[in-house]
């Protein structure tokens, strides 16, 4: 990826990176949303898409479709839980573990990814078990911490950005959008 500014003759060739946002809940429009803004990564040949998510989570059907299609992305996906302050929780979790790259910024959260009916109340253990086989499949395929994304969803652990780094949840802390594309920068 290369995130600085290109100038002379390689900047009519330089590809751009996308920059799109997850806010709020995560839901049919916002995975409708996500999907196509991987579609347009994918025609306009993006270096990347950078995925900006501050989220509570949603459900699971649209986080499985935007996962899927994160996965599947034929342009690299940033996932960047921003800005500070922010959270990717519940589903949100999945979502950035689902990016090529996951960065947070220095003040945000991820996890606490037990699944609950639409009211709120507990799920089964057949439920539970699912979703725990789900995030340790994505965060595998990521090369991310399998042990945590499971106890994302079986115990519900919450962590800061500093712990998800520790624990290898994601790849980077980055303040901002500019001094992320910058860590990114040749990966």
């Amino acid at each position: 990826l290369s995130a600085a500014p290109v100038t002379g003759a390689a900047a009519d060739t330089a590809a751009p990176v996308l920059v799109t946002r997850l806010d709020g809940t995560v839901s049919p429009v916002s995975a409708n949303a996500l999907i196509a803004a991987v579609d347009d990564a994918e025609r306009r040949g993006a270096a990347a898409l950078l995925v900006e998510i501050d989220t509570p989570g949603g459900l699971l059907t649209s986080m499985s479709e935007i996962v899927g299609r994160f996965l599947n992305a034929d342009v690299p996906v940033i996932t960047y839980v921003a800005p500070n302050g922010a959270r990717a929780a519940s589903a949100g979790t999945l979502v950035v573990f689902s990016g090529n790259i996951a960065a947070m910024a220095p003040t945000t959260t991820i996890g606490a990814a037990t699944p609950v009916t639409l009211d709120g109340g507990q799920v089964g253990d057949k439920v539970v078990n699912d979703a725990a086989s789900y995030a340790e499949a994505v965060a595998q395929a990521r090369g991310r911490d399998t042990a945590f994304a499971r106890r994302t969803v079986t115990e519900g652990e919450s962590v800061t950005a500093q712990r998800a780094l520790e624990v290898g949840a994601i790849d980077l802390i980055a303040p901002n959008r500019l001094t992320l594309l910058a860590q990114v920068d040749g990966q």
